[in-house]
């Protein structure tokens, strides 16, 4: 006697559109995650930090070192930033905007460090969909800051200058010094100017320039005080600075402060900690007849919610900074540029473009 039994029907096999939907999906969900708690890729798209980072070098930012932040514009279109691709169309919307918080990392911002963070001006857009920016973090939340003759001092104690730092100097010559010379010596910004040049350039490199024979002098320019000084941060009434006449060389001295720091809300303070507090400290402030209104309240003094640093350009006469537009909330910090995976130097000619010697270096 044969017992029969039905073999199972098999389950219908799944139209490929959806293998690949899934598939697509799930890589979409992937790389959300590993861009917003391990690493995500960035271009520098400014000289600001040359000659430490170059235009054109493509770096991957940690963020496990200072610890990654939860998402505060839930409704975004994910591995998109700002705008839809070629268009000035917003890839999310601000609808929804959700706590600040930041997960473990692995330690703190350290002093003299490059960082990459959220500019913070950008007060139309939330703190997540803005513009990332690159700097050295010369200042951290506690310290007092000066700069007195392109030199920074934190704490009383001067701050090494970058290896490859640039600043600016003022060449003469008895002829016309050829592109290809300053090429030769990795100097990218020149500009021609009445009886000679002005460069941007490391030390070494304008030393080498000296020594040429057609060339008669170069001198390093610092900016004295009262010089190129109205665009600098604080824009207010800051007695200290209309003293001393603040420039990009000549600047502070300033206290940035720190958690749980109160301060006294003079005319001083309120130049300076004013926009702070108005922009990044997530309390309903404003300014009115020189008075800081916290929810209609006036406030003789004010706790500080989170802490502030200080970011400045390698390049030190050709960076927009917090010299130019103040102090950098912890709430901004992204995180730690760790490795330069590619390098692209469109000015170049077409087999020079790609920079093989700074491919996969570290930072």
């Amino acid at each position: 006697m044969k017992l029969f039994s039905k073999k199972p029907k098999s389950a219908d096999p799944k139209p490929v559109w959806k293998e690949w939907l899934h598939s697509i999906v799930f890589a979409v969900i992937a790389a959300s995650l590993l861009r917003s708690l391990f690493m995500e890729a960035f271009a520098i798209p400014t000289s600001s930090m040359e000659n430490s980072l170059l235009v054109g070098d493509y770096l991957f930012v940690s963020k496990l070192h200072y610890g990654a932040t939860t998402p505060r514009t839930p409704l975004q279109i994910p591995l998109m930033h700002q705008n839809l691709p070629g268009t000035e169309i917003p890839e999310y919307l601000d609808w929804i905007e959700l706590p600040y918080y930041r997960l473990p990392g692995f330690r703190e911002v350290k002093r003299n460090e490059e960082v990459v963070f959220h500019y913070p001006p950008e007060w139309d857009r939330p703190v997540d969909m803005k513009t990332f920016y690159v700097k050295r973090c010369v200042g951290l939340p506690g310290d007092n800051l000066e700069i007195r003759g392109g030199e920074i001092i934190v704490n009383e104690e001067v701050l090494p200058k970058p290896e490859h730092g640039q600043t600016s100097y003022w060449v003469q010559a008895k002829q016309t010094i050829h592109p290809r010379v300053f090429r030769r010596l990795g100097i990218d910004e020149y500009y021609a100017g009445s009886g000679g040049y002005q460069i941007n350039a490391e030390a070494d490199a304008a030393q080498q320039l000296s020594e040429l024979p057609f060339v008669q002098k170069v001198e390093e320019i610092i900016y004295q005080p009262g010089e190129m000084s109205e665009r600098l941060y604080p824009q207010g009434q800051h007695p200290q600075r209309q003293e001393k006449d603040w420039t990009i060389d000549y600047y502070g001295s300033i206290y940035l402060p720190q958690k749980g720091d109160r301060i006294q809300l003079t005319e001083e303070n309120l130049a300076l900690y004013g926009p702070a507090i108005i922009h990044y400290e997530n309390v309903d402030a404003e300014l009115v007849d020189g008075k800081l209104l916290i929810d209609g309240k006036e406030n003789k003094e004010y706790e500080f919610q989170q802490g502030y640093y200080f970011m400045v350009g390698d390049n030190r006469h050709n960076s927009l900074d917090s010299r130019f537009w103040g102090f950098v909330p912890e709430d901004h910090i992204v995180g730690k540029p760790v490795v330069v995976w590619f390098s692209y130097d469109k000015t170049a000619d077409f087999f020079n473009r790609v920079r093989w010697r700074r491919l996969f270096t570290l930072i």
